[in-house]
């Protein structure tokens, strides 16, 4: 399976590339790259900006399609991809899961969308996708459709249940994620960093 990081966004909210942004003296970007290695033969990060992540030992990629958001980052992860499977997240996830990850991975042969399904939603940016998902995500970004969820219902989905996700996640940080300069200092406040 691929490790796909989407770092395109525009961080209008925080001010500043959120990528480089450090949690416990460690940029969130080097976080997600030091759990990928552990689980992925190959690790694909989408971004507009390239050059700013040239000193990084990964694949770089940008957007196929320009401007259709993270469905887009989804879809060039999916087309560069070697595997059939691409796990995706964003970049400013600081709190991946090796454990859970690799517990996606283990339900995935035989579905399209392998997703976690927290009391609170769906957790598209923390989910596995099939090239199965390629054509009906074409489809939307075509009709400027991009809510990622729309084509769930098209392919073979996996929701992983909250029950499923405690063990590996009891404090319920796994899927937070950094979007403003005081999400940031909630979570060096909380030092969450230091109960995982």
């Amino acid at each position: 399976m691929t490790g796909v990081i989407l770092a395109g966004g525009k961080s209008e909210r925080m001010g500043k590339n959120k990528a480089f942004l450090e949690i416990d003296g460690q940029r969130m970007i080097d976080r997600t790259l030091a759990t990928f290695n552990k689980t992925f033969d190959e690790i694909i990060l989408v971004t507009n900006s390239p050059v700013e992540y040239l000193h990084l030992d990964s694949r770089i990629v940008t957007d196929i399609i320009p401007q259709k958001g993270a469905l887009g980052g989804i879809f060039t992860g999916l087309f560069y991809a070697s595997s059939r499977h691409i796990f995706v997240t964003a970049c400013d996830m600081p709190f991946l899961n090796e454990g859970f990850i690799n517990y996606m991975v283990s339900q995935s042969n035989d579905f399209d969308v392998v997703v976690p399904h927290p009391v609170d939603g769906l957790q598209p940016l923390h989910a596995i996708y099939s090239r199965r998902c390629s054509r009906h995500i074409e489809n939307l970004i075509a009709s400027n459709d991009l809510k990622i969820a729309r084509f769930y219902s098209k392919v073979r989905i996996r929701e992983i249940t909250p029950s499923e996700m405690l063990s590996f996640d009891p404090k319920k940080v796994m899927f937070f994620n950094i979007n403003t300069p005081e999400q940031l200092a909630e979570c060096r406040k909380r030092g969450w960093f230091l109960t995982l």
